[in-house]
């Protein structure tokens, strides 16, 4: 797929070089910059051929055209996709439960990259599938896909900042009397792959959390993260003695309360990469989780 940047050069950027321009007006990253450089017609300014060292002035139109190329290792498989939101650079989607980001064994043919990469084809068009942020399998909710390298390395560079920001709603076990902040080390469990625990040697994580609702029992949350640790809401909630419902590796292991874990992701703003508007996205629980809720009363 080919996407086309314009920009007509401003006072500040009068007689500086091409690649100051890309560096500070687009905050393009070293490595797409090479690209570019690469490409024949990567970079023009008024139409013709400009290198990264030339200058430019004020009022010329400075053209960047970036190309994709096909995630040809992923599958296209026809999965419904719940899409919220879509524009040049990036899509925004609801994922569903049980299915995984990416293909992984057990696990090629029915993940969100499988669903996208389907999708793209039927629109003609050749991408790489990136995830910007991911969720877990298990894990339902809103997250963001990019559809370039440009879009990708601009989100990802916001990821937990306040330009990128994620709330998730969480049931737990136990009546959780007030919300509160989580500011506790995580680190991967020794002799295993999946498991994280919190421990002093970890990785700094801080999980804020609120209380929506109580059920006797159970608990509905509001978690915002500030930090983005592997397994870090469960890993957390189950540190304060509420772990999420339906959570068989950091809860029980009694798969009659839930079918898997009991979080979604209900909210994610960003600042869109090329127009810097800011775009918000929110939505309700997963169906699943309302009709736990409703049997407890």
């Amino acid at each position: 797929m080919e996407r086309i940047l314009e920009y007509a050069v401003e006072p500040q950027f009068d007689g500086e070089k091409v690649m100051t321009v890309l560096r500070q007006h687009f905050k393009m990253s070293t490595t797409l910059i090479k690209e570019l450089r690469l490409s024949p017609d990567g970079l023009k300014l008024n139409g013709s051929h400009i290198r990264t060292v030339d200058a430019v002035r004020t009022g010329d139109v400075l053209t960047v055209t970036m190309r994709d190329r096909i995630s040809e290792n992923i599958v296209p498989v026809n999965i419904p996709l719940d899409i919220v939101y879509e524009d040049k650079d990036i899509l925004i989607i609801n994922k569903p439960p049980n299915m995984p980001v990416h293909p992984s064994p057990g696990n090629y043919l029915n993940s969100v990259a499988n669903a996208v990469m389907y999708y793209y084809r039927s629109k003609n068009t050749d991408m790489v599938f990136r995830a910007v942020n991911r969720l877990d399998k298990d894990t339902s909710g809103l997250m963001a896909v990019a559809k370039n390298a440009y879009s990708h390395a601009r989100l990802a560079s916001n990821l937990h900042t306040e330009f990128f920001t994620r709330r998730y709603r969480c049931i737990v076990c136990g009546d959780v009397e007030r919300g509160g902040t989580v500011d506790a080390p995580i680190k991967r469990a020794e002799g295993s792959v999946i498991n994280r625990i919190v421990a002093l040697d970890g990785q700094r994580a801080v999980t804020h959390y609120s209380v929506i609702e109580r059920y006797g029992g159970y608990t509905l949350l509001e978690i915002l993260l500030e930090t983005g640790r592997t397994h870090q809401i469960r890993v957390h909630m189950a540190y304060l003695g509420h772990p999420l419902v339906g959570d068989w590796l950091y809860g029980t292991e009694d798969h009659s309360l839930a079918p898997r874990q009991m979080l979604h992701c209900c909210h994610l703003s960003l600042i869109q990469p090329v127009t810097e508007e800011k775009l918000v996205f929110e939505n309700e629980i997963a169906q699943d989780m309302k009709e736990f809720i409703e049997k407890l009363f």
